[in-house]
């Protein structure tokens, strides 16, 4: 029942609408930045902000904005991040991460990377149809978009010393099992993405873990090349 009423929250179209673009920053966001995003005013945003932190699908804390600190900095404002908790609802009730779970280890324990890898990377381009590998970084980014991998675009060195673009993911959707063995759903996470964009297109996944964020992320190919 508190999957399900966690959800419910996001029944009414603003406090929808302030949670979707606390989730699509990556960091944390003002009450005066929510409501602004959102077309309301502040005291209604504070109000929705609240009660999705009630909720558990927002954690909330304080911070002072203007970086300063001392006298005159100003007061601590409170400031929202998506929650870390998952949120899921099955009627009637179903238990998929554990399946996933015992799977995953059975896989560690036989040593069976290269088959899952190799299944991953089969169901990528099963997915992606007869469709021909992503185009450039803006179709990649539809497509993980699609998936669940809410991706968003950072600059990054590329060969010739110049910033290169390179697509990040703020969502792992594998993100449970992959707590338990990285390794084995992290490379099974690069197989399908390999499968899903392509591997001889002009976009390239590669591994390139950071804390709280996909394993995998996509650049353009020429960056890859020696």
């Amino acid at each position: 029942m508190e999957d399900i009423n966690a959800i419910a929250a996001l029944q009414d179209p603003v406090r929808r609408r302030l949670y979707e673009y606390v989730a699509a920053q990556g960091r944390e966001v003002g009450r005066n930045e929510a409501a602004e995003a959102a077309g309301v005013a502040r005291t209604l945003a504070a109000h929705h902000l609240d009660k999705l932190t009630e909720a558990g699908l927002l954690e909330s804390g304080s911070r002072r904005l203007t970086g300063r600190s001392g006298p005159g900095a100003g007061r601590p404002a409170k400031v929202y991040t998506r929650s870390r908790a998952e949120r899921a609802v099955a009627l009637p009730a179903r238990d998929y991460r554990t399946a996933a779970d015992l799977l995953a280890e059975a896989a560690d324990e036989a040593g069976l990377d290269a088959g899952l890898y190799a299944a991953a990377r089969r169901r990528g381009e099963a997915l992606r149809g007869s469709a021909a590998p992503c185009g450039d970084l803006e179709e990649a980014m539809k497509t993980l978009a699609a998936r669940g991998y809410e991706p968003h675009l950072e600059g990054a060195e590329g060969a010739d010393g110049e910033a290169a673009p390179v697509v990040r993911m703020r969502n792992c959707p594998f993100h449970a099992v992959a707590e338990r063995f990285p390794p084995l759903v992290c490379g099974m996470n690069l197989a399908l993405l390999e499968g899903l964009l392509g591997t001889d297109g002009p976009v390239h996944a590669r591994m390139d873990a950071r804390p709280g964020e996909c394993c995998v992320v996509v650049e353009d190919s020429k960056n890859n090349d020696d």
